[in-house]
């Protein structure tokens, strides 16, 4: 009981105070680390000229290089780190974060911008983050410290798109890397001041990469469905932004140090406008629904970008549009994998997903730069659409999704003759819905109907739970 009251103070209900500074700590490293990379999002495009070099297909290669390079070395930085330990492969990573700002904000040609933001990529240490915040977390909370760093993601993205506007009326482009430069230096104080050190280091199933289990992943319909969506969510949106603020700086009459005037309430009102849709997705279950519309509105958004409209209000409504569906699909997509994945698979299921995440924005660089060159804006959102169209059309054959979330339980050594009775077990717990059993690891597998289950059952069998 002291435990429970103790950890209700914290604000995090049920969170220890290792757990309760784990997450934070490490969702500001998150934060921060996302926010040095998209600041440079919502203005690159408008000075992109002063670089020697610098055409429309280059600028798009220069602001989705970090794509290729993150989404190729994401997961091999996540196994490293089970040899060579967390912090000192994250450590590494913040360092080439930081080595390629400044080598970015150095650049005098678009080929050194490029060569900066593909070494800002090669920092990749999203998954050693994860990881180790799996270490720093017992299983039957993993799930909630998952969410909260995701939150800092999404506040970290919409702040970029406001700030970097902003930003780049006191410094420059120039300045904005080396800010970006700091921010790593900065989060690097944070891993070494902040976060805690874990007990040991363990393989974690349910937040890495299984490479033995990339076949089964990849031959999953649902899945690849799933994997091409967030690819083609993300070359949306940095194509998108090869072309929007020159729309917006050339037609609309809106200088650039005005940008973030827009940006603002178009974020502010379009998160306000996505909560009531994720409401009615998971407590109404209507996910394949709201998800599918979205899809179509997204679309929608691209198809009036490409009809034309120069005026700052019909280009800030259609933005509130694109980001209230963009955001709204942003936070479906990994739920989606979690409820799809088998319960054992969940960790090598997100790990290709990222990596297709990032890929995407790769390609969504390069293509709307090429798109630009050849076509104008109007062919840059004309391909954002048939893409958008292609995805709506295999989103809405889909199977509907199981209400379920992936949970674990840590249940300690068990013999192997004792398996398949404690698999049993857990499955005959109300709101139980799948189970597997690594007994290596001492640890339940499950998918879960949250609202349904029965927690304080199913956690008698947890060791964590035995004092």
């Amino acid at each position: 009981m002291k435990k429970v009251r103790r950890k209700q103070t914290d604000g995090l209900p049920g969170w220890s105070q290792l757990e309760k500074r784990a997450g934070i700590s490490l969702a500001s490293i998150y934060a921060v680390r996302m926010l040095g990379l998209f600041m440079i999002l919502p203005v690159f495009v408008l000075y992109a000229d002063q670089f020697e070099g610098a055409t429309p297909m280059l600028t798009g290669l220069a602001l989705g290089i970090y794509g290729l390079t993150q989404g190729l070395l994401q997961i091999p930085y996540g196994m490293l780190s089970d040899r060579f330990g967390r912090k000192p492969m994250i450590a590494i990573g913040l360092l080439i974060f930081a080595a390629g700002s400044l080598l970015a904000a150095d650049a005098d040609t678009i080929y050194e911008v490029i060569a900066g933001r593909a070494l800002q990529g090669s920092g990749a240490v999203a998954a050693v983050l994860m990881a180790l915040a799996a270490d720093l977390s017992r299983e039957e909370h993993r799930l909630k410290m998952m969410g909260f760093i995701g939150v800092s993601i999404g506040f970290a993205f919409a702040l970029a798109m406001v700030s970097g506007p902003l930003l780049n009326q006191w410094v420059g482009l120039s300045g904005i890397f080396v800010v970006t430069a700091v921010l790593a230096l900065f989060a690097l104080l944070i891993l070494f001041t902040w976060v805690p050190n874990p007990k040991e280091s363990v393989f974690h199933r349910d937040t890495q990469a299984m490479p033995t289990l990339f076949h089964k992943v990849l031959k999953d319909a649902q899945l690849l469905r799933l994997n091409f969506g967030i690819f083609i969510l993300h070359m949306v949106l940095m194509a998108t932004y090869v072309a929007f603020p020159l729309v917006l700086l050339n037609q609309a009459g809106l200088a650039a140090e005005d940008h973030w005037k827009l940006y603002l309430p178009v974020f502010l009102i379009s998160v306000a406008l996505m909560v009531p849709f994720i409401i009615v997705a998971e407590a109404k279950r209507r996910m394949k629904t709201v998800f599918v519309g979205a899809i179509g509105v997204l679309a929608v958004a691209e198809l009036n970008l490409l009809m034309g409209g120069d005026s700052i209000m019909h280009l800030a409504a259609t933005m509130v549009v694109f980001f209230t569906a963009f955001n709204l699909l942003e936070a479906s997509l990994p739920s989606l994998v979690s409820k799809v994945a088998p319960a054992d698979r969940k960790g090598t299921a997100m790990g290709v997903y990222s990596s297709s995440q990032f890929i995407g924005a790769f390609v969504g660089g390069w293509a709307g730069g090429v798109s630009y060159e050849y076509a104008g804006a109007e062919g840059v959102f004309l391909m954002c659409s048939f893409a958008l169209l292609l995805w709506f059309l295999l989103a809405y054959t889909m199977k509907n999704p199981r209400y379920v979330s992936t949970y674990l339980l840590k249940i300690g050594k068990i013999e192997p003759a004792e398996i398949n009775q404690m698999i049993s077990n857990l499955v005959s717990v109300q709101g139980v819905a799948e189970a597997v059993i690594e007994a290596e690891e001492g640890i339940a597998y499950l998918k879960v109907e949250m609202h349904a289950l029965d927690k304080e059952t199913l956690l008698q069998y947890s060791i964590n739970n035995q004092n």
